[in-house]
């Protein structure tokens, strides 16, 4: 599969495993994050080329594409993997970590997703996916301002695909609820399947990527079989 994928919000988690699986199908691989120091050792894993972002500044965001465009021309997978939280008793909260919450998971999303938008639509093709969690559909108690942005980015993505497949954009929203497995993860006391593999999600945002627009998904839900739903 050829082709120029962008992962905005890379780490070592998912958007390292999302980079791996593009560049092993043949596409080539381009890594946002704020702090880009942390991607060297993937970037040259992959052969992909860095930039920094920070997905709640219109402006950084708009620098990210250009950047982007002018390196390598306009992708043809964009994936929003971006997020940020804090948690605590909701009368506590700090309403500037709310605020900085809602710019990353929602308007960080908008910003990510109508750039691609404007760059794919000249075309009529192009995916663009979005990472959610648990938190999308099931607000917990002191994770408000997760919740609040994980409910708005699903919106977005719905909104999105409604008015965007028509027009030959794949807009795709991924529930990962569960908690995904890391190097040395303290969780291991779950068992084998207590935690999502990054490598497997990683296959199914291909999989979707790659799907005939007869039969486009716009919503996955992925779950370890003893996650309880």
């Amino acid at each position: 599969m050829s082709g120029l994928a962008l992962i905005v919000g890379t780490g070592p988690g998912l958007g390292a495993a999302l980079a791996r699986a593009c560049a092993a199908s043949g596409m080539r691989v381009a890594l946002a994050a704020r702090d880009t120091g942390k991607l060297a050792g993937l970037a040259a894993a992959t052969g992909a080329q860095t930039f920094a972002c920070d997905v709640a500044e219109r402006a950084s965001v708009e620098r990210l594409f250009a950047a982007v465009e002018a390196a390598h021309g306009v992708p043809d997978l964009v994936v929003f993997n971006a997020s940020f939280r804090i948690r605590g008793p909701f009368v506590d909260l700090d309403p500037a970590g709310v605020e900085r919450t809602l710019r990353v998971a929602a308007l960080g999303g908008f910003h990510v997703g109508q750039l691609a938008a404007q760059r794919m639509l000249p075309r009529a093709s192009g995916s663009i996916f979005f990472t959610g969690a648990s938190a999308s559909v099931k607000g917990y108690a002191q994770s408000a301002p997760f919740a609040m942005g994980k409910f708005g980015l699903r919106g977005l993505a719905q909104s999105m695909a409604r008015e965007l497949a028509p027009k030959g954009l794949h807009v795709a929203h991924f529930v990962i609820d569960g908690g995904i497995r890391q190097a040395n993860d303290p969780r291991g006391d779950r068992g084998p399947d207590g935690l999502l593999e990054p490598d497997a999600i990683a296959e199914t945002y291909l999989h979707v990527h790659r799907q005939k627009r007869s039969a486009w998904t716009w919503e996955v839900e992925l779950r370890p079989w003893v996650e309880n739903f």
